[in-house]
This record gives C-alpha cells, sequence and structure tokens, in this order.
C-alpha cells in the first residue's frame, strides 16, 4: 500500500481534537447531572475545594474533571492561583437549561447512541429496525433536552406565525391542536402557554414519554387544556383539528405517506399541517457540512433504525430534504406543500388539503 506519510500524520492531528470530543461528552453529562456547571456559574474564580464543596462532591474527582474542561477550553484555569472560572458565555452553553445554546441534551442522546451500539450491529447484518423504545432512557430525556431551547426561541414568535393564517386562529376561542409525536410533550406545553384559549392534545406511541408529558403539563399549569394520549401517527383518534403539528419525527415512521393520509381526514377543510424536521438540502453533497454531519450520524443510530422497525420502512433518514418530504406529503393526498420558513437546524413546513 502506498500512501502519504503527511496526509496521515494531517489527518490523525484532527483525529486527536475528534477524541478529546468523544472523551468530553461523558463529562459534561457528569457536569450536568451532578450540578458541577450550576455550582461554578456567576461564581468567580474557585478552587477545586470549592467547587466539590459547593456541589457536594469528592474534591479528587473534581480536580480531574476540572482540568479536563480547562483542556477543552469549556472552563478557564489561572496557574497562577490554581483556580477555574465558568465564564457566563459557558455558562449559557452547560448551565442554563432554557438557554438556545444549551449542549447536555445532545450528550445524553450520545450516551444512548454508545449503548445502542450492540443493536445496531445486529441491525446492520439483518437488515431490522431498531424501535425508538428500544432504546437507553437518556434518549428520550436528552432528545426532550435537545430540541427544547430551538422549540422555545422560535415555535411561537417565528414558526407560527410564518404559516398562512394559523396564529389568528389560534388566538381566537374554540381551536383544537394535535401534537403528533409529542415526546415529552415540550412543544405542545409550549404551545398551550402562548394560546390561553386552545385546547391541545399530544399523542406519541411510547408510553413512557406520554406519562412524563402529563407530568410536565401539571408542573406548567397547563393540564386543564393538554392533555396526553398513547397512539400512533397512523391511528391517533379526532377529527376537526385546526392545526396537526409534526416536530422532528415525520422522518422517524415506516409509513410517513400513512401517516400523512391520516393527518390529512383528521383536519378540518381548512386546517393545516405544520411539519417541522431537520434542516437538510435534497442533495447528499450539499449536507457534506457539520449541521449534516451531526444529522446524518443519529440519524443512522436512531431515526432510520427506527423506520426499519415499522411497517413500512420507508427510511427516510434525518437529512430526507424538502423534495423528498414534498412526495411523502402530496403521495398523502395534501396539494399544497411550502416551506414557510428555517433556521439553521430545521426546515418548517405548511401542507394543507
Amino acid at each position: 500500500m502506498q500512501y502519504d506519510e503527511q496526509k496521515v500524520q494531517d489527518f490523525m492531528a484532527r483525529m486527536v481534537e475528534e477524541f478529546g470530543a468523544v472523551a468530553s461528552a461523558p463529562l459534561i453529562v457528569l457536569g450536568d447531572r451532578l450540578g458541577i456547571y450550576k455550582a461554578m456559574t456567576e461564581q468567580g474564580w474557585m478552587t477545586s475545594e470549592q467547587v466539590a464543596e459547593r456541589a457536594g462532591l469528592a474534591e479528587r474527582y473534581v480536580r480531574e474533571w476540572l482540568a479536563a474542561q480547562a483542556a477543552s477550553g469549556f472552563i478557564s484555569y489561572d496557574a497562577a492561583t490554581a483556580r477555574y472560572r465558568l465564564e457566563n458565555e459557558m455558562a449559557m452553553c452547560f448551565a442554563e437549561e432554557t438557554s438556545p445554546t444549551f449542549v447536555p441534551g445532545f450528550c445524553d442522546c450520545a450516551e444512548a447512541m454508545f449503548r445502542a451500539i450492540p443493536k445496531l450491529e445486529a441491525a446492520f447484518r439483518t437488515g431490522l429496525g431498531v424501535g425508538w423504545h428500544q432504546h437507553y432512557p437518556s434518549l428520550f430525556k436528552g432528545t426532550e433536552r435537545f430540541f427544547r431551547p430551538g422549540y422555545a426561541a422560535h415555535l411561537v414568535d417565528e414558526w407560527i406565525p410564518a404559516l398562512d393564517g394559523v396564529e389568528a386562529v389560534l388566538k381566537g376561542r374554540g381551536a383544537k391542536v394535535a401534537d403528533v409525536g409529542c415526546g415529552h410533550g415540550t412543544s405542545t406545553i409550549l404551545m398551550a402557554q402562548a394560546y390561553p384559549n386552545v385546547t391541545f392534545v399530544g399523542y406519541d406511541y411510547h408510553e413512557p414519554s406520554i406519562e412524563r408529558a402529563r407530568e410536565l403539563a401539571g408542573e406548567a399549569d397547563v393540564a386543564d387544556r393538554v392533555t396526553f394520549e398513547v397512539a400512533s401517527a397512523q391511528q391517533y383518534p379526532g377529527s376537526g383539528y385546526d392545526l396537526v403539528a409534526f416536530f422532528d419525527c415525520l422522518h422517524d415512521m415506516g409509513d410517513p405517506t400513512g401517516a400523512a393520509a391520516h393527518v390529512l381526514q383528521s383536519l378540518k377543510p381548512d386546517g393545516s399541517w405544520m411539519i417541522v424536521e431537520p434542516f437538510a438540502n435534497d442533495r447528499l453533497e450539499d449536507n457534506l457540512n457539520p449541521v449534516g454531519r451531526v444529522y446524518y450520524s443519529a440519524s443512522t443510530m436512531i431515526c432510520t433504525a427506527a423506520s426499519l422497525s415499522q411497517e413500512g420502512r420507508k427510511a427516510l433518514g434525518a437529512q430526507a430534504g424538502e423534495a423528498r418530504l414534498k412526495e411523502v406529503v402530496t403521495a398523502g393526498g395534501f396539494t399544497r406543500f411550502r416551506r414557510a420558513t428555517q433556521t439553521p437546524f430545521n426546515l418548517v413546513f405548511q401542507a394543507q388539503a
């Protein structure tokens, strides 16, 4: 085998950075779950002893964790005083769950992806799927925490206003909204808080997620107008909905066209279907970028496998793109489909009869 030694060395220099990123992920999880980031927020320079005391943890572990965080550039280190500081900008990423830049939710998902390796190894060999419900529970919590900041930042202020005629309906009285594939119900609850005269129901086939959604609705004091029920996208009950919403889930479904057909018959004649999907261009070569890298990786481990576990096995993947999504939606009977708006991480579509 002939090869360019310099190219190999250059690539390995890059891989050292990759190794650091992989090794940092579990430390981010620990910092989040043990409250270390929160213990350091707005505290200024701290010794490892002070951090450990404030977090209620063993100092020797904390000292090594702090060194790793400093080496990653996540926290600052002052060699003259042997003190550490979590700057406010980093606290927005690691300690503030309402921040649009909150990071630990993705690391919860990464834990589940690593734990799923044996199942995915078997699936690669057989072609069979791995259902959403078959993953480690950190995936369900992590998905909610990962998507929540984006939904909180954009859903009410940008996405719904971008849908033709929908915001006016929701600001009136008596509207009905179904949030399908709702998971822990973050999107449902955010809409309920913004539109107090609307009745909302969230559907998901995953019963533990529905149970958690009910708890969160109670904590948010919207349980009088929000219900959560176990049901699939092809079989959820009810009709006459003014709006049906799918948040980052259509591509996970084995039969997305069947889901589209069911949405159509459940809507009012002038109702709308809001479809939020991961941002993607139509061509693979146009998705070979940092965002596409994250989404293709997650799609391999989670989304494609989930679809292949269901009847239909469409396996759109998380980078389906607008053209393929339009094919699915129009095949389900919708005649109008448009891109309403977008962010660097999401595409938002509106479909109507």
